[in-house]
């Protein structure tokens, strides 16, 4: 049986890269829903215990290292391209393989393949700094923090597409670019990634945390991962091209924050906090980068009209909400039956 049969021939085929990761199984969910899809192929280093109905797996690296993707990706209707490393943070040469050459072989192996839609997985990290107080739109410059590996790779992806695009003008190509993403299956890998273990989960019950640090710039726009899947199942079934905001209201600064944990936001000086955290970072107690840091707090607020009006998508999660169930997660251990979500 080829890798697309699984889900018969009355339907859209769709293969997910990163599958089994924060986006990626909440996509992956969400395709299987929707009436329109008959079949997804989800594609991961590891292939998990996690085996929604109709869709099939294969284990593979998208690195330039790894196998040819071309024969997985013929026949399908959709790429989806949600793969991404976050680490090591102290080796970007190593994140760098993975999301910048491999993201070019998920696109090149897309258009050798015939599929006719990508849909790809940008950020806000791929912002340029902007304003906290106003949002912008898709029309924002994306050259992200260039400190910041992250912004970095997101930002060259950015720029990469849109060679690819005149190369490729009978693909139809969409850019996601979605906030700060959580859900409660995401707690444990989360915590791994940007805290380690100097953060007690225990520790992010409401009431034992005092204060919460008010800096300049600390405004963020989260969205619960599932209300961004929604988003990327439009993506996929709807004829639309370009980049579309992702987040839910309202943003949250420090007070908003404070409020989840029941704590008080306490306004402190941001170069001995940021001198601390690069400090921790150095000597590998904490895995999230200084540099990152620092982008978040450069980064604009977002505009998410266009996917409200193209997309017909409005989110179900507040942002405040998307956080609450993060840390409920967060506190009880939470995961999923996958290698990057497992608890």
């Amino acid at each position: 049986m080829s890798s697309h049969e699984a889900g018969g021939a009355d339907g859209l085929r769709v293969v997910v890269t990163g599958a089994t990761g924060n986006a990626g199984t909440s996509v992956v969910e969400a395709l299987r829903r929707h009436p329109a899809v008959a079949s997804v192929l989800g594609v991961a280093r590891r292939v998990p215990d996690w085996r929604p109905e109709g869709t099939n797996w294969l284990a593979v690296d998208i690195g330039p290292d790894g196998s040819d993707l071309v024969p997985h990706f013929t026949g399908a209707d959709a790429v989806v391209h949600l793969a991404w490393k976050f680490q090591p943070t102290h080796a970007p040469v190593t994140t760098w393989r993975t999301n910048v050459l491999g993201g070019m072989r998920v696109c090149e192996a897309a258009a050798e393949a015939g599929v006719p839609a990508l849909v790809h997985a940008s950020s806000v990290g791929t912002y340029s700094p902007g304003p906290k107080d106003r949002p912008v739109d898709e029309s924002w410059p994306t050259h992200g923090w260039p400190q910041a590996a992250y912004c970095r790779e997101k930002a060259y992806m950015e720029r990469y597409l849109d060679a690819y695009e005149l190369r490729h003008r009978d693909m139809r190509v969409v850019r996601m670019r979605p906030g700060f993403l959580f859900k409660r299956e995401s707690a444990s890998q989360q915590r791994r990634i940007f805290a380690g273990s100097l953060v007690p989960a225990q520790l992010m019950r409401p009431g034992l945390v005092p204060a919460v640090p008010d800096l300049p710039g600390l405004v963020l726009q989260a969205l619960h991962t599932d209300d961004a899947a929604a988003a990327y199942v439009q993506a996929v079934v709807r004829p639309v091209r370009g980049a579309f905001n992702l987040a839910a209201e309202p943003p949250l600064d420090a007070a908003g924050l404070a409020r989840i944990l029941d704590a008080r936001p306490l306004r402190v000086p941001l170069p001995p906090l940021r001198a601390a955290l690069s400090a921790a970072w150095r000597l590998r107690l904490v895995p999230a980068s200084p540099d990152l840091f620092d982008a978040v707090l450069r980064l604009p607020l977002m505009d998410c009209s266009r996917a409200r009006e193209e997309l017909d998508w409005q989110p179900r999660y507040s942002a405040a909400e998307a956080v609450q169930e993060f840390l409920d997660g967060l506190r009880e251990h939470a995961g999923m039956d996958t290698a990057p979500l497992a608890a």
